[in-house]
């Protein structure tokens, strides 16, 4: 990740949010200035990762579908701010390790535990963040996205981050687990998204 150019870029995206969206970060000193993290949200449209992102203040790591990074001019700008490829059809073991070490190293990682953007709010959920946590002993932030379906300027945007979340830390952590934890993350994030009035 290039900190400054990432420190650039979220500073010139919330002021276009600010300026033109009426954007506004609810409760943000949920996520912890520092050590390892995940932060859970819900995904309806592009707008979302720009959106979570640029609510607090340290830096956050994506993991972005790899056919992304073939786009011109997007690509190297995802890349620069620390997104990781991944690769669905493969199972996407390869991001899954490359955000473990992103949290071995204190960092803090977003995601979409409904896999891909949620248009009809059916969409099933993934694991991932239960997951990750499960793996790492990381704390999840649930958090919810309101006002970028269909978003248009001047509607405003509102994003709000809940308490952390602590996941059992275990290795070896079944199927079971990981749903049960999964349902809890993402209560937790329809029930964040409802407070703010949902997209």
């Amino acid at each position: 990740m290039n900190l400054p150019f990432y420190r650039f870029i979220r500073g010139f995206c919330r002021l276009v949010l600010q300026t033109f969206y009426g954007y506004r970060s609810i409760d943000s000193q949920n996520v912890p200035a520092t050590g390892a993290v995940i932060v859970a949200c819900n995904h309806v449209s592009y707008f979302d990762p720009v959106a979570l992102g640029v609510g607090f203040t340290r830096p956050v790591t994506y993991l972005a579908k790899k056919q992304l990074f073939a786009i011109p001019v997007l690509g190297p700008i995802i890349a620069g701010l620390g997104a990781y490829p991944l690769d669905r059809e493969a199972g996407g073991v390869a991001a899954v390790r490359a955000a473990l070490r992103a949290l071995k190293e204190g960092r803090c990682v977003g995601i979409f535990p409904e896999g891909t953007r949620n248009l009809r709010g059916d969409a099933p959920e993934k694991g991932g963040a239960a997951l990750l946590a499960a793996l790492s002993g990381a704390p999840v932030v649930p958090a919810a996205i309101a006002g970028t379906r269909g978003v248009r300027p001047f509607r405003s945007i509102r994003v709000i981050y809940g308490e952390p979340l602590r996941v059992t830390r275990q290795r070896k952590a079944d199927g079971d687990d990981l749903e049960k934890w999964t349902e809890e993350i993402m209560r937790r994030i329809r029930a964040l998204e409802e407070s703010i009035g949902g997209n």
